[in-house]
């Protein structure tokens, strides 16, 4: 049922966006996707496995973002390193679980993370985890001197503007730092 299982995870998602989890109704999850209420305990086991899965499919969308984004033509690994510093900073503004996931802090508004229910499911990633498989990720299309490690850093300090965001909505800040750690100014040594 992997269409019905999509169906259900779209319209959790829709109902998270309009009302904290705990308002969010099983009947109304159902309906809205057009299945039985027993296909959703079927698929999921209950509320908090729809939770859990709901964490998951956001963990998995926030890294297929960075591999699209790793993917893209880009002058420089330093450009491609800005550019997952910025979706991370965009993802964790326009979704809240992917905030939660990237920072750890979890509030009564979202389903529980995984590993903390009843029935733990396929855990979504730490965000230390989230950090290193960034890094993995990165590894495996920079070169090797682009420094894979860079990108891992290049997320961790995405992730301040994500806990404390700068005064204006723009990234420029950011990817000027980003640009300095990437080597694309000369440096103290280099000159």
């Amino acid at each position: 049922m992997p269409v019905a299982r999509e169906s259900l995870l779209e319209a959790a998602s829709v109902a998270l966006s309009a009302r904290p989890w705990p308002s969010v109704r099983m009947v109304d999850v159902a309906a809205a996707a057009g299945v039985s209420r027993q296909t959703l305990y079927n698929e999921f086991g209950g509320k908090a496995g729809l939770g859990r899965a709901l964490v998951r499919r956001e963990a998995d969308w926030y890294l297929d973002g960075v591999d699209r984004v790793l993917r893209a033509p880009a002058a420089s690994g330093g450009d491609r390193l800005a550019s997952v510093a910025e979706w991370t900073v965009r993802a964790a503004r326009a979704r809240p679980l992917v905030r939660a996931l990237l920072t750890g802090s979890w509030d009564g508004t979202l389903p529980v993370p995984p590993g903390q229910g009843a029935r733990p499911g396929v855990p979504a990633p730490a965000p230390g985890e989230l950090a290193r498989a960034v890094r993995e990720r990165a590894a495996a299309v920079l070169a090797p001197g682009e420094a894979a490690q860079r990108c891992e850093l290049a997320v961790r300090l995405a992730l301040s503007y994500v806990i404390a965001p700068a005064r204006e909505p723009g990234l420029g800040e950011l990817l000027g730092l980003l640009r300095l750690l990437s080597g694309q100014t000369r440096t103290a040594g280099g000159r």
